[in-house]
């Protein structure tokens, strides 16, 4: 029993334990040694008379067996009385025992409480804070201390790590734009060979592709890490309208066939850039990992738990186990979900990165009848979305 439940549940438990077991050991020592016999006559009651005409010794034999009686009657209800009374004392001790194993339970781990109420406030975002608990230095203080020092040690990896990706995006943009320009310029000139305007095509378009996946990485771990400052509310819906009408052209170029039910209500705090990304990402790979002439199913709404995004593909029949991978970075299932357009693999670990940054939750889950469904759950005003709530299915 003192393996389960909370630690303050366990001493409470312990320090009753002790209480009682003392009471017990107490009442025990009272009782036996009030077993004692005593030669007073019970309050109102008066000797045997001595019966006239007999001898002198028979009288007194029968004097003193009467005696002996009104004692033996006389200790047995003290007996009873005391055993009655340890009975209650036993469960008043018991009570209280509970009661200042609880209080003091709570003044040994209240200093703990504060520490971890203090470290749950502590983000990403503020990692510079610190616990900063005074006092002697115990055992307390110096779990305090070992949580500064590893905070300490956190925000000087964030900070490395940050100086890094906008150094590199900084790095890899510079010979980036300078193979483009000269791509451009070889080009430019007059009456071109054809092997270079063909070879100028295929590199500009890796380019591209090197373009994507790198603005794909410095969104990503700008996601991972929350640093962003600019939280605001955004419509889940409006995002959502604006990703289908700028892909509006590839579904219809697909034969696609689009189903929404885009809710004005789905609003959320966060990132508009970020939220407006992962809507993108998640119409782009309902479009790309299609079938010709598939179906796609588009949902926002909030039903007072968070506001919702809900979009599902078409497509083959996917197995559960390998669906499952697909938050993070570079899973793809298969050759079918390469694409032409070149999938980096990227799109849904960003939407995760995204989703999870903004304490909410996604639910990625294959379709029986083929394709893939995704739901994202996000708090509608600055709370944490409850992990064990279900998802309610739409259907297309």
């Amino acid at each position: 029993m003192l393996r389960r439940g909370t630690v303050g549940r366990r001493f409470t438990i312990l320090y009753a334990t002790g209480f009682l077991g003392s009471g017990v050991l107490l009442l025990a020592l009272t009782y036996l040694m009030s077993g004692v016999r005593q030669t007073t006559l019970a309050p109102g009651q008066a000797p045997t008379p001595v019966p006239t005409g007999e001898p002198g010794l028979a009288v007194a034999e029968a004097h003193i067996r009467a005696l002996e009686a009104q004692l033996a009657d006389v200790h047995g209800q003290q007996e009873r009385r005391m055993l009655l009374g340890s009975l209650v004392a036993l469960v008043v001790a018991a009570a209280l025992s509970l009661l200042l194993g609880r209080i003091l339970a709570g003044r040994v781990l209240r200093p703990l409480r504060l520490i971890t109420a203090a470290t749950r406030r502590i983000t990403a975002e503020n990692l510079h804070e610190r616990l900063a608990v005074t006092g002697p230095d115990d055992e307390v203080k110096e779990l305090a201390d070992t949580v500064d020092d590893l905070l300490e040690r956190l925000e000087a990896s964030f900070d490395a790590q940050r100086r890094f990706v906008g150094n590199a995006s900084h790095e890899l943009r510079t010979p980036l734009a300078t193979i483009r320009a000269s791509l451009d310029v070889a080009v430019a000139k007059p009456e071109p060979a054809a092997q270079t305007v063909a070879l100028a095509g295929r590199v500009r378009t890796e380019l591209d592709r090197l373009d994507h996946l790198l603005d794909g990485f410095l969104l990503l771990t700008r996601a991972q890490h929350g640093a962003f400052a600019d939280r605001t509310l955004v419509s889940l819906a409006e995002q959502t309208r604006e990703a289908l009408a700028d892909r509006a052209a590839d579904i219809a170029a697909k034969g696609l066939v689009l189903d929404t039910d885009v809710r004005p209500d789905a609003w959320a705090r966060g990132s508009a850039v970020l939220l407006s990304r992962m809507v993108r990402n998640l119409v782009d790979n309902a479009i790309v990992h299609n079938d010709v002439d598939g179906r796609i199913s588009v949902a926002t709404d909030d039903d007072g738990t968070g506001a919702r995004l809900v979009v599902e593909s078409g497509g083959p029949l996917l197995d559960q186990r390998e669906v499952d991978r697909l938050g993070r970075p570079f899973e793809r299932l298969g050759v079918a979900r390469t694409g032409p357009e070149g999938s980096s693999g990227l799109g849904l670990s960003i939407v995760a990165a995204i989703v999870a940054a903004h304490d909410g939750r996604l639910v990625l889950r294959a379709r029986p009848e083929g394709g893939l469904r995704v739901a994202v759950t996000l708090p509608p005003a600055g709370g944490r979305v409850d992990p064990t709530a279900k998802v309610r299915q739409v259907t297309p």
